[in-house]
């Protein structure tokens, strides 16, 4: 099964994909792990975005989507994957459909991770980063939500979301995700 895990920064994304990968024994690819796997690998997508990311610029949408999709191309990805961080607007969601069309798939489920704004600008806050003001976090909050939201509609609209709620510790968050996916997927219960 094919699952991307969308939701704002510090919902608990990273934490509840890779608790999940290892469950369903498929990969979980994160934006920045297969750009620093890329660059790590020497491949050409990989160099080419490391220009962008030493100046400290955003990686283009096409070179992000190039990067993802030769990501979801290597063998591990053949019984599904676990996207989190892509994709990150309309354009990339529809690179990602028309090339996982072309494969003969799909996206099977998108988990939908919500918590309270208040909760997700504390939890950034305790990350302790010095650039992390509640100032800048609510900013980022701003353009997530501008960026991302018309990406959740287009999903909703061929019914492939499932909102999950993103408060709690992790295991109960985790066990929310497994009761939604058991009625799309084999989840091992253990």
């Amino acid at each position: 099964m094919n699952i991307i895990l969308f939701g704002a920064p510090g919902v608990g994304k990273g934490t509840q994909a890779a608790i999940l990968a290892e469950r369903l024994g498929v990969p979980h690819i994160s934006t920045g792990a297969i750009f620093r796997s890329a660059v790590a690998a020497g491949k050409p997508l990989g160099l080419e975005a490391k220009r962008y990311m030493d100046d400290g610029l955003l990686v283009p949408d096409e070179l992000t989507t190039r990067i993802a999709l030769d990501a979801l191309d290597e063998p591990a990805c053949a019984n599904g994957f676990i996207l989190d961080g892509y994709p990150r607007n309309i354009g990339q969601a529809e690179a990602l459909a028309a090339a996982l069309t072309a494969k003969g798939t799909s996206v099977g489920k998108v988990i939908y991770l919500t918590a309270p704004l208040d909760e997700l600008v504390e939890r950034m806050l305790k990350r302790g980063r010095v650039d992390d003001t509640e100032d800048v976090i609510r900013t980022r909050f701003e353009v997530y939500d501008a960026e991302t939201s018309p990406v959740l509609n287009y999903f909703r609209a061929i019914d492939h979301v499932t909102e999950i709620n993103g408060v709690g510790d992790v295991d109960e968050v985790h066990e929310r995700i497994v009761a939604a996916l058991n009625g799309s997927v084999q989840v091992d219960n253990a």
